[in-house]
């Protein structure tokens, strides 16, 4: 097929009904064309050529040019589409090239009044593409590197297998638009709820039309043991949104905390509206579910408006969910309350929270065990998941037993190190002490409360524990150092013996290599393992009580101290996120 003008409008034409076909730009099938028929072109007159077409988008005239640019002779390489300055100067000379250059320098006088003195003319670089039309030897048309000398060539009569190439680089070209389409169609509708129509199954995944375009609902993504038919119209979660090789892949769900969220802001006006807002989602998808739900508006009951009149608001979610349980719970900003409503319908009678670790341990009566567990675990499951807290659940007897051996062994510790009978060890513990550093150097007014205690009582007990916590201190230093452990770490304040002790038996023995640990290394912490569990990691010095936060301040501090960290720079991040956690609050 040669390229005619008996064909020439043909080329629009097709481009447009292709375009309306696949619901594309027009001129991305014209642009698509034009690379068919250039790599055309390159079959015939040489692949190392720098053929480009061109498609005009009113009369269809596609304009074939050989382009070769001007480089310096050191880098010529390929003599088909590159020329020496040289080399370009003599095809002006001769021939009538065009010279295509992004370089215009424009030279511009300022405005000045008469009488005034000129002002000096000011140089520009203008970055455009400027082709200029040279005559046989025309001398002000001078090349330079960069430049490019384009040449029409006459068009190529495409055969079968050209035609054929071309055929499928429109249909390549095509294929990435409607892709590109795709893809910017549903990028921006991630976490939203879609209605589509079921097409197939394989492997027990769903795949759905979406117009354009198909997605995938995976099997582990369905509803217990969803089955569908094709033609059957189901509502799905856009979960995620993915560029791949094979094209644009959109991952759905129904399974996902957040499409029951989705499915609630459909049903409840308020939550639409924003005065009630779902601050937490729990599912176990297909069998039971925690919502947590706060309203910003007093007359609003929160619970009431997510049920509705007779449950229908709710009941319309359950049906959706193929009978998915779902309790709705008021959401609270104190955490133990939150977990008290969170844990519902169990009775909770005492709740202690430990912020470092987030942790929560919930006591409750024995006959409230297994519903505060519920079935294979799922309640309290459903519970942690919700607060975001590991959750320990004890029987009141279990806590009164842990709470007794507790009472004996720091009665048993105050009778060994400071040399009581019994009751007094009793009196100490059942005051709250808890160790020997809070009887060494607690407010002495804190023993004298105690009965039978007075100053010189008081002093005599305060003057044992300093004693013995300074003989296990120099204990503790000896045997650092006979680990290992230099005077540098030592002697580095924030540190007891005991720390550095614990230190030099984990090879942490000078202070370069204490600058060189992380914070959960020594406060250890919560990680997240790949079936979703959180796993300890035990921290050197965990044993000591010591906090993400102490830890790493003491780290940052022997870091300055070394001279690592310039402690300006240090200030000024304190001071940005001292502001920044304000401009949050």
């Amino acid at each position: 097929m040669a390229i005619t003008s008996a064909n020439q409008l043909e080329l629009l034409q097709t481009a447009e009904a292709v375009a309306r076909e696949k619901q594309i730009d027009p001129g991305l099938v014209v642009e698509a064309m034009e690379e068919s028929l250039a790599r055309a072109a390159k079959s015939r007159y040489g692949s190392e050529m720098d053929i480009r077409v061109k498609i005009d988008r009113k009369t269809g005239r596609a304009t074939f040019t050989r382009v070769r640019t001007v480089v310096s002779e050191d880098e010529l390489e390929n003599y088909q589409s590159e020329l020496t300055v040289e080399q370009a100067a003599d095809i002006i000379k001769h021939e009538r090239p065009r010279v295509a250059t992004s370089r215009v320098t424009v030279t511009r006088i300022p405005h000045f009044e008469e009488g005034e003195e000129p002002p000096e003319a000011i140089t520009l670089e203008v970055n455009r593409f400027q082709v200029k039309s040279a005559q046989p030897g025309d001398s002000t048309v001078m090349p330079e590197i960069g430049d490019e000398i384009v040449d029409e060539v006459p068009p190529v009569e495409l055969g079968r297998i050209a035609a054929q190439s071309a055929k499928q680089v429109i249909l390549q070209k095509v294929r990435e638009a409607e892709r590109e389409k795709q893809y910017e169609e549903f990028r921006d509708r991630v976490g939203t709820i879609i209605n589509v129509l079921v097409k197939r199954e394989e492997y027990g995944n769903i795949i759905v039309e979406l117009n354009p375009g198909e997605g995938v609902l995976r099997r582990n993504e369905k509803i217990g043991r969803e089955a569908y038919r094709p033609g059957d119209r189901i509502r799905v979660f856009i979960k995620d949104v993915r560029r791949e090789p094979r094209g644009p892949q959109i991952f759905l769900s129904r399974t996902a905390p957040e499409f029951m969220a989705e499915l609630f802001k459909m049903e409840v006006p308020e939550i639409y509206e924003g005065i009630i807002e779902i601050k937490a989602v729990a599912r176990d998808p297909g069998s039971r579910a925690k919502i947590a739900v706060i309203s910003y508006d007093n007359s609003i009951d929160p619970v009431g408006a997510c049920v509705g009149m007779r449950g229908s608001r709710v009941q319309a979610v359950v049906g959706e969910l193929q009978g998915e349980k779902i309790d709705i719970i008021p959401w609270n900003e104190d955490m133990p309350t939150f977990l008290v409503n969170a844990l519902q319908p169990a009775e909770v009678s005492k709740v202690v929270f430990d912020e470092d670790s987030e942790r929560i341990e919930v006591v409750v009566p024995e006959e409230q065990l297994s519903l505060a567990i519920g079935r294979r675990g799922q309640n309290v499951r459903l519970a942690s998941q919700l607060t975001g807290l590991d959750i320990d659940i004890l029987t009141e007897e279990e806590e009164s037993k842990r709470r007794q051996a507790e009472f004996e062994a720091r009665t048993k510790l105050f009778m060994d190190t400071l040399d009581l009978d019994e009751f007094f060890a009793q009196l100490l513990v059942a005051e709250g002490f808890t160790n020997l550093e809070e009887v060494a150097y607690v407010d002495q007014g804190e023993l004298l409360v105690i009965d039978g205690v007075d100053e010189g009582t008081a002093e005599e007990l305060q003057a044992r524990a300093r004693d013995y916590l300074e003989a296990q201190a120099r204990e503790a230093v000896e045997r650092a150092r006979a680990l290992g452990a230099e005077d540098s770490l030592i002697g580095f304040p924030g540190l007891t013996p005991q720390m550095v002790e614990a230190l030099a038996k984990d090879d942490v023995k000078t202070l370069e290599d204490f600058a060189t640990c992380a914070d959960w290394e020594l406060a250890g912490g919560w990680t997240t393992d790949g079936d979703g569990n959180r796993v300890k990691d035990e921290g050197i010095l965990e044993s000591f009580e010591m906090s993400l936060e102490e830890a790493q301040e003491l780290v940052m501090t022997a870091r300055v101290a070394l001279g690592w960290v310039d402690p300006e720079e240090v200030a000024a991040q304190e001071a940005a996120a001292a502001e920044e956690a304000g401009a949050e609050a």
